[in-house]
C-alpha cells in the first residue's frame, strides 16, 4: 500500500501543515508512524483529510463530520483504482463514483469534489459550491500542481499569487520553502519576513524561517524564531526537537532538556 508523508499531503491537497495537525488532533484521521515517528498517510487518509477540512470549514458539527468520515472510509479503496475515483455531492448525500459504478456515503453539506489521476496518484480538488476562484487562488492552485514537475514554474506561480494577494499565507509558506530548497536563502528569508511584517504569526511559517536561519548559520535568531513558532503552536513537535538540538549546540543544556521532554511527550515516547 502506498504511503504519503506530510510534505506529500501538502503538495497533493494544498493543505498547510498546521491544518493537517489540527485535523489529526481533532481525531478525524489517525495516520501511522514511520521512521523517527514521522506521520505516514494512506490513500484513504488523504481523502478523509480533505473531506474533513471541507466539512469543518462549512461549520458542520463535529459529531456529524465524524459519522460521515467513518462511513466514507469504510467504503473507500485502499489505493487509487485504475478506473479513477470521483467524490461529489448530490443534495445532502456524498456520492462516490468508481469507473462506471457509483455509491453513496452518509454526509452533511458536503462541499467538494475530488478527481484522481491513477497514473500519478495525485488528487485534484474542485470546489463546486464556490464562485469562480479569485486570481490569487487560481495562481495558488496552479503553483501546487506545478510543484511536482517544475519547481521554478511553481515559484513563479506562487509569486503571482502573492502579487494578487500579499496576505496569502500558504503561498508565502510554499514559496519560501521552495526558495530555501533551491538554495536561494536570501529570497526565502524575504518572503517569510514580508509575511510576518504583514501580520502573520503562523507557526509553520515561523518554523520554516527558523530552519532557514539555522542554514544561514544564525543560531541565536533561529532559536528566537523557534520560540516564537512554539508560542503560536506549542504542539509543534518538530519545533521542540529542533530547538532542543540547537540549544544543545549553544550550550544551553537546561533549555535543551526541557524542549526534548516536550517533544517526547508530544510524540508519545516519554
Amino acid at each position: 500500500m502506498q504511503e504519503y508523508g506530510v510534505r506529500d499531503v501538502e503538495k497533493l491537497l494544498g493543505i498547510p501543515r498546521s491544518t493537517i495537525r489540527a485535523l489529526i488532533a481533532a481525531g478525524f484521521v489517525s495516520p501511522a508512524r514511520g521512521a523517527r515517528n514521522a506521520w505516514r498517510f494512506s490513500f484513504q487518509d488523504l481523502i478523509v483529510l480533505r473531506t474533513a477540512q471541507a466539512l469543518a470549514s462549512a461549520n458542520v458539527p463535529h459529531r456529524r463530520i465524524t459519522k460521515s468520515l467513518k462511513e466514507l472510509r469504510r467504503h473507500l479503496p485502499e489505493t487509487m483504482p485504475m478506473s479513477g475515483l470521483r467524490i461529489g455531492a448530490v443534495a445532502d448525500r456524498v456520492v462516490v463514483r468508481e469507473g462506471g459504478s457509483h455509491w453513496q456515503a452518509e454526509s452533511g453539506q458536503y462541499l467538494l469534489a475530488f478527481e484522481g489521476d491513477p497514473e500519478s496518484g495525485s488528487l485534484t480538488v474542485i470546489d463546486r459550491s464556490q464562485p469562480t476562484p479569485s486570481e490569487d487562488a487560481d495562481w495558488y492552485a496552479r503553483a501546487v500542481e506545478l510543484e511536482r514537475d517544475d519547481s521554478n514554474a511553481a515559484m513563479r506561480a506562487y509569486e503571482n499569487a502573492l502579487a494578487a494577494d500579499p496576505a496569502h499565507l500558504d503561498a508565502s509558506i510554499n514559496l519560501g520553502r521552495l526558495l530555501h530548497e533551491s538554495g536561494r536563502f536570501v529570497a526565502a528569508e524575504k518572503v517569510y519576513r514580508d509575511a510576518i511584517a504583514g501580520g502573520s504569526e503562523d507557526a509553520v511559517l515561523l518554523f520554516n524561517l527558523a530552519v532557514l536561519l539555522e542554514d544561514l548559520k544564525r543560531p541565536a535568531e533561529a532559536a528566537a524564531a523557534y520560540e516564537t513558532a512554539l508560542r503560536a503552536d506549542a504542539s509543534l513537535a518538530d519545533g521542540h526537537y529542533n530547538l532542543s538540538l540547537l540549544y544543545q549546540q549553544l550550550g544551553k543544556d537546561r533549555e535543551a532538556i526541557r524542549h526534548m521532554a516536550h517533544y517526547r511527550r508530544l510524540v508519545g515516547n516519554a
